[in-house]
């Protein structure tokens, strides 16, 4: 290991080694925090040191702002066509670079390498792809009201654009945000989870390398309560777009509120999963599975509470009981076979746990885990698949959510009765449908107080499908078409043809 104060060398569990850049990113360069404050990124498998990197001031907000700002004044003018180009060069390089990345997100977060590769970099290839085609593809409208006037409108850019993403997938969250607000020609100020610094730092020399002028792309590691806060309040941002928790999402929509910023949020989720019993219990299974239990459960959408009608209930248990059993290997995130690894960070861990005892105070029915998971060198924030079963509608793991590796199930009579329970919650992100009868599935689908219904699967979400929630569960869409609307403002013009006064 070597290192100078903006990057290190470093060799990863899996033997890759490669420049870690420590820098805050700001104007093309990687340069030093103005109070030479650092955060430290563990490795959740062994609770070991990787490194530490600079974190962001206020000062340094206002840089990264200020070069964002200088540089809209050009980027917005951009041929659409080439500010495309650019992106797809930068899809191209994460291609390239894909086992590199995917390597530095299983060190830093813990998630499987597999996951990592085939499924979160290759998600932000295609998601900087798909955007990168719509950027000549932003089109106005002529209005026609009559002959006396033309009337049309401009989807213009907003102008700099905050960014806060979370620690649960921190480069496809990334590409989220980055690929509309690119295409529609706003420039950038991002910020990293403090959980999860590394990876960003490393796409940063790729954005560079495609050839991004400086200040329009300009990534930021720091405290939430710092960085977060200054760019959520910063008279210099014209939007901001936030992934987290809900009482962030509060917190961010009150500092927003000083220059009245346009404002996404994709916040909390408790989000049901209903069983009926004309239900493929099979399939229903392995995709409640699926729902809660990929990412070490760290997905706002997990399909967390799972209700199964009466009839099917014991048999359903049983099914996803062997389903766990036989899928949920829990180890090192660098071997192959392994679907579990470490929660991201010992707070977390000790979340889900605390969860776990509270679930047992309240006098539901322990059926899974309940345990941290040890068998991995004895350390590291592994907790077991765990299922509650018996669970009431008052319970503390019913209502809240856990994000880990953590589900209730609980049962209903009627549809009425499914449909009263999914909904009575603050949340309204994701939900599960299984049912034989489609016209049932897309009955329950419109009723459903949630931004996405799957109907026979979970959680398998598209960059090309919007993407968000209603109620507590945030403010706006992203990904498909609608996530476009997020970084353009319709400019009406009129021209007059002919009215004299």
């Amino acid at each position: 290991m070597s290192s100078n104060d903006l990057s290190i060398e470093l060799t990863a569990p899996n033997g890759r080694k490669y420049t870690q850049p420590t820098g805050l990113f700001i104007n093309n360069a990687f340069v030093p925090s103005s109070t030479s404050s650092k955060i430290t990124s563990i490795n959740p498998t062994t609770e070991e040191v990787i490194t530490s990197v600079h974190s962001a001031s206020d000062e340094d907000v206002d840089a990264a702002v200020s070069a964002a700002r200088a540089a809209f004044k050009t980027w917005r003018d951009v041929v659409p066509t080439e500010r495309g180009g650019l992106m797809l060069k930068l899809a191209g390089l994460v291609d390239k670079h894909a086992e590199t990345l995917a390597t530095i997100e299983t060190w830093d977060n813990g998630k499987p390498y597999t996951v990592a590769l085939n499924e979160d970099v290759a998600e932000v290839a295609g998601c900087l792809r798909y955007y990168a085609g719509y950027a000549d593809k932003l089109h106005g409208q002529v209005i026609d009201t009559g002959p006396a006037k033309l009337a049309y409108t401009i989807r213009e850019p907003l102008g700099v654009c905050a960014q806060i993403i979370p620690w649960n997938y921190p480069l496809a969250m990334a590409a989220w945000k980055l690929g509309p607000a690119l295409a529609c020609g706003n420039t950038v100020v991002l910020k990293a989870a403090e959980q999860t610094p590394l990876s960003i730092l490393y796409f940063a020399t790729l954005v560079k390398e495609a050839g991004f002028p400086p200040g329009v792309v300009n990534f930021l590691n720091g405290e939430g309560k710092v960085a977060g806060q200054a760019l959520a309040g910063h008279m210099g941002v014209d939007k901001i777009a936030f992934t987290g928790s809900t009482a962030t999402g509060r917190q961010i929509m009150k500092s927003a509120a000083v220059n009245l910023k346009n404002i996404t949020l994709e916040t909390g989720g408790k989000s049901p999963l209903l069983v009926f019993d004309d239900a493929d219990l099979e399939q229903a299974a392995k995709w409640a599975h699926v729902g809660i239990m990929s990412n070490q459960g760290q997905i706002c959408t997990a399909t967390s509470r799972v209700l199964v009608q009466e009839g099917v209930y014991e048999k359903f248990v049983d099914m996803f009981k062997e389903t766990i059993k036989s899928t949920s290997v829990v180890g090192d995130p660098f071997k192959e076979d392994t679907f579990q690894g470490p929660q991201v960070t010992k707070a977390q861990y000790e979340k889900v746990l605390g969860y776990i005892e509270s679930g047992k105070s309240e006098g539901a029915t322990l059926a899974v885990g309940g345990n941290a998971y040890k068998d991995v060198g004895g350390k590291g924030f592994f907790v077991e698949p765990t299922v509650f079963t018996g669970v009431k509608d008052s319970m503390k793991i019913y209502r809240e959510e856990v994000f880990g590796p953590f589900v209730v199930v609980a049962s209903f009579k009627t549809e009425d009765e499914a449909l009263e329970m999914a909904n009575d919650t603050t949340y309204g992100l994701g939900s599960a449908v299984f049912t034989q009868d489609i016209t049932k599935g897309h009955r329950v689908a419109r009723k459903i107080e949630a931004g996405m219904v799957w109907i026979n699967s979970s959680n398998d979400s598209d960059y090309r499908i919007p993407f968000g929630g209603v109620k507590q569960s945030g403010i706006g869409r992203e990904l498909g078409e609608a996530g476009l609307a997020a970084y353009t403002n319709a400019k009406a013009v009129h021209v007059n043809m002919g009215t004299r006064l």
